[in-house]
């Protein structure tokens, strides 16, 4: 995103674990805002020298990854009736988050649950509405805060061959189509709910923390020149193939989730992360 704080990130992969060969998109990076919502009343616009809520995907890197002005990251976890993230995926992004941010306050997640969007799905002005109808959590004082909201359909933009699983869209904000989510780990086939879950909440938040080449300056070139902010080792959390080929086949059984590598690491770190 460059013009509009609301242009997401989206990329199109193959999924190795679907036997009718699916494209799902874990996130994107495009700079293309021809999707954008239309932000003419800006709710989260800052005041008096306050927290700007509404920039790009990446703009608060620093402030998510070093203590030297917020020392405490909340995460408001918003969902619709029947698609609350497992609390296993969740435990796995806290450890995530706590291994890589230094935040000597602490880490922690607040749940609420809100009412139904009564769509099918959602556009990136239905997203941005409802983020602005039913956020509590702000940054102030030494807390930055953080928003996931979690959707009981599908994205405007599915068809038979493409889902979206995840769209980062504002510099602290995080969309997941839980319920595409949960209609890919419902066979004994498919790989484990939490797994994929904290697969995709994970890539989230690196785009978040400014991954790659996006608020977090490259230490080392790894930017893959056919998929903008994403890294080029494939076997990376941050690899836009994340779910594909063989690294989706390692979302099978007790094989980890897969990590940051340590071109990735070192962005991190460089920009006051752990």
């Amino acid at each position: 995103m460059r013009k509009l704080a609301l242009n997401p990130y989206r990329r199109k992969i193959t999924s190795g674990f679907l036997l009718f060969a699916v494209l799902l998109v874990l996130n994107a990076c495009s700079s293309d805002n021809s999707n954008a919502p239309s932000t003419s009343v800006n709710p989260f616009a800052p005041t008096n020298g306050s927290f700007n809520h509404n920039l790009g995907p990446g703009a608060s890197a620093h402030e998510f990854l070093a203590s030297d002005t917020y020392t405490q990251l909340v995460v408001e976890v918003q969902y619709m009736d029947g698609y609350k993230p497992t609390a296993d995926a969740i435990s796995q992004l806290k450890t995530f988050l706590e291994n890589r941010l230094n935040k000597p306050s602490g880490i922690s997640f607040i749940y609420t649950q809100i009412a139904p969007g009564g769509k099918t799905t959602y556009t990136l002005d239905d997203i941005a509405k409802m983020e602005e109808n039913n956020r509590t959590e702000f940054t102030e004082g030494q807390k930055i805060a953080g928003y996931f909201l979690f959707l009981d359909g599908g994205y405007t933009e599915d068809t038979d061959k493409s889902k979206v699983l995840g769209v980062t869209y504002r510099n602290t904000s995080v969309a997941i189509f839980e319920k595409t989510i949960q209609s890919l780990t419902a066979q004994p086939t498919d790989p484990q709910r939490y797994v994929l879950e904290a697969t995709v909440y994970e890539h989230e938040f690196g785009h978040v923390l400014g991954l790659v080449n996006n608020g977090s300056p490259m230490q080392t070139d790894h930017e893959d020149a056919s998929h903008p902010h994403h890294c080029d080792n494939s076997n990376c959390l941050m690899n836009w193939q994340v779910e594909s080929g063989g690294v989706v086949g390692n979302l099978f059984g007790t094989n980890p989730i897969p990590t940051l590598d340590q071109n990735c690491l070192d962005d991190l770190k460089a920009n006051g992360g752990k």
